[in-house]
């Protein structure tokens, strides 16, 4: 038979990915302690989807500085006793034959919000709480109820190059703590979104005002990570494609940043949408594809896409027509840890080739 799409390696510079069902980043909100440290949680949560055969696992937005924690729940990697708690990680997930990258990112304004489990309230988390002022491009707050009444820093130019040697800084650490490629985080509202989009950033300095000043920090970030990283591991960067509305950020800005991103280094673009602004968004499954096939055609970059694609045939259709390299299983994964091996298995593909750990064979499908 012909090998499945969606079991078919993919290279992403000196980096071979076994199959192209990927886990996306998705917040844990597990730090209790409230110090950027990951815990038995994300051993655990990452170790799991790695027994579970996936592809590549993109462990969920980490913190370049605290200031940048969409929650004080967050993971981090602003030092070194982070680092060495992601070495556990990275550790367990490579012992299982798996391969994890992480998502560096801040949340701008954002930021010092509550975490997104049930039974807690949203909202800006107060400083009595542990909370923080939150910083942007500009004094606005964020788009929704949870932010009114937020205070908001404006970023001066000196803090803005600051953040950049954050992400710079956050990329060698995450060498350090063994992951195998990275992940910018310039999607869904956070900062880097939150300067892109004419919705948020309406400055008038060389950090705003038109396309080249707007697009101006997230390439510098990409640069600067770029730079930080060994040049065999592989760079991705998450990108809003579109802001679901007319007087926002379109697909056609979003090849034109992706062409400024792959020419300072980016690999691949993870294609997301939405985040920064209400708008009305066509939910179905698959639905951000034809977003990922623009950006795939209109800057040549290899893409993966998210956005409920929970069933096997819809992934590998994706795949199998061009209209992405590769498919972010999110809450399918939270559901099945196991889904690529479902996944193998009504694609057809033999026992002995699907990712299967040996301890758990028995299970499989006859």
């Amino acid at each position: 038979m012909t090998r499945p799409a969606l079991f078919q390696p993919l290279e992403l510079r000196g980096l071979t990915l076994p199959n192209r069902a990927w886990v996306p980043p998705m917040c844990q909100y597990s730090v209790d302690a409230q110090d950027g440290v990951p815990t038995q949680w994300h051993l655990l949560n990452y170790g799991s989807f790695a027994i579970g055969g996936f592809g590549l696992i993109v462990a969920e937005a980490t913190a370049v500085d605290a200031v940048g924690r969409i929650s004080p729940f967050d993971t981090g990697l602003w030092n070194d006793q982070q680092v060495d708690a992601w070495r556990t990680v990275t550790d367990a997930v490579h012992s299982l034959g798996g391969r994890i990258a992480v998502q560096l990112g801040h949340a701008g304004r954002k930021a010092s919000t509550n975490r997104w489990w049930p039974g807690h309230r949203s909202g800006v988390v107060p400083a009595e709480e542990g909370g923080w002022q939150p910083v942007g491009p500009t004094t606005q707050p964020g788009d929704g109820a949870e932010f009114v009444g937020e205070t908001v820093h404006a970023l001066t130019e000196p803090e803005i190059l600051a953040i950049i040697d954050d992400f710079a800084a956050a990329a060698r650490r995450a060498v350090q703590a063994g992951f195998d490629a990275i992940e910018i985080h310039s999607a869904h509202g956070y900062l880097l979104h939150q300067f892109y989009s004419p919705l948020s950033n309406t400055r008038t300095d060389g950090w705003g005002g038109d396309l080249d000043g707007r697009l101006r920090l997230p390439v510098e970030v990409a640069r600067a990570v770029r730079g930080a990283i060994p040049d065999q591991m592989p760079l991705l960067a998450r990108l809003s494609v579109t802001d679901w509305r007319e007087d926002g950020w379109t697909a056609a800005d979003s090849v034109e940043l992706t062409r400024r991103f792959k020419a300072v280094g980016v690999d691949l673009l993870d294609a997301s949408s939405g985040g920064n602004s209400a708008a009305r968004i066509p939910i179905g499954p698959g639905y951000q594809a034809d977003l990922a096939a623009q950006v795939r055609a209109g800057a040549d970059i290899p893409v993966s896409t998210v956005g409920m694609i929970w069933e096997p045939e819809l992934a590998e259709r994706l795949i199998a027509e061009g209209r992405t390299d590769a498919v972010m299983v999110g809450r399918g994964a939270l559901r099945d840890s196991n889904w690529p091996l479902r996944a193998a298995h009504e694609l057809g593909l033999p026992n002995e080739e699907a990712p299967w750990q040996p301890q758990r064979f028995r299970g499989a499908w006859s």
